[in-house]
């Protein structure tokens, strides 16, 4: 399947317009209007130092080995960034979805060969064209159009697991993972291991997942920011609507893509913890700005702002800052409030009967 993707960066090496290039990033997104080439330059040339760096590091580590080993030294490594040369290796080795697709050889193809269920099909054929408009690898016009690999990726998830199915939200994760890994099948193990192992019930009917661990975050921010978890109640605003879309996205759309990238890396190799040290960061900035708000919608706003700018933009910098700003996070406390929210969401569903 490799070869049926395009290099976005020998695309551009190729072009006889070196502007066009200039308009996308190295993973076929269009730069805004109002993007700044110049600052961009500058914070790439220090990045691309670390990169060099990392990479020498990495190569040596891997030495040509697929598997991985989870240790204090790997997740050193996977923290300070994944180059993108073994990115796609990181994640499969890391999550435990190459050792799936080795187990299950042949069984993403036989899901594509197998009857489909027409619903299914027409809800995955409806969110096509609103994938990643601004990229233009998703394109029909583009030389190697990935709609036709994004469709056969959802469509072979939702009939490997049919509690599922599909769900908005899921094409987003699912054409990530085809611009990195430029493979269908790897890119379905690894929607299996996210959707399946990290982010167990993010995705099903009653989104209970997703629901517990917004309300986790608002335990977290109760307990760490507690200036804006005063402000979130005196204006009366629920946590689902400022945060849900970071959860469900897992921060795709939300903040820059580079970002998003070294986020996933600590998310395949740590799991799921990591979405509310993004979170907290953000917020623990951010307190003075959010806790000032005067109603509702200003801090809706001011949720909106702060995934914006040079703070979450120099993503070397904002990687380090996760682990630091927040203070301690252990998985025992996670646990815990999970549980106690979990407890309190299907209390609140099924109340006891009269």
């Amino acid at each position: 399947m490799e070869n049926h993707f395009n290099d976005q960066s020998r695309e551009c090496s190729a072009s006889s317009d070196n502007n066009d290039c200039k308009r996308v990033d190295q993973y076929g997104f269009e730069r805004s209007e109002d993007f700044s080439y110049e600052s961009n330059e500058e914070l790439m040339a220090e990045y691309l130092a670390v990169l060099t760096r990392r990479s020498k590091k990495w190569s040596k580590l891997l030495q040509g080995t697929v598997k991985v080993e989870k240790n204090l030294k790997v997740k050193r490594y996977v923290r300070k960034g994944v180059p993108c040369e073994h990115r796609t290796q990181i994640w499969m080795a890391a999550s435990g979805a190459q050792d799936q697709l080795e187990r299950n050889p042949g069984y993403y193809h036989s899901l594509l060969k197998a009857e489909h269920d027409p619903k299914i099909e027409e809800t995955i054929l409806a969110d096509m064209h609103r994938t990643f408009p601004d990229n233009i690898q998703f394109r029909d016009s583009s030389q190697s159009c990935l709609q036709k690999a994004l469709f056969n990726v959802l469509l072979g998830y939702g009939h490997h697991n049919k509690d599922v199915g599909y769900c908005q939200g899921m094409n987003f994760i699912a054409g990530y993972l085809l611009i990195i890994t430029k493979d269908e099948e790897k890119s379905f193990w690894l929607m299996d291991a996210l959707l399946g192992k990290i982010l167990p019930d993010y995705y099903t009917s009653t989104m209970l997942g997703l629901k517990m661990d917004q309300e986790v975050l608002g335990e977290l921010v109760r307990m760490k920011v507690p200036a804006v978890w005063q402000a979130m109640n005196r204006h009366n605003v629920m946590w689902t609507l400022v945060v849900s879309r970071w959860f469900i996205c897992l921060y795709i759309d939300i903040l820059p893509v580079e970002t998003v990238l070294r986020i996933w890396d600590c998310l395949f190799y740590e799991g799921s913890k990591i979405l509310f040290r993004v979170a907290l960061t953000l917020i623990g900035h951010h307190q003075n700005l959010i806790s000032q708000a005067q109603s509702l919608p200003e801090i809706c706003e001011r949720f909106k702002q702060i995934t914006h700018g040079e703070y979450v933009e120099d993503c070397h910098s904002f990687m380090q800052k996760i682990f630091m700003e927040p203070g301690g996070l252990s998985t025992e406390t996670i646990t815990k409030l999970r549980k106690m929210c979990r407890n309190r969401i299907t209390s609140a569903d099924n109340p006891p009967s009269q």
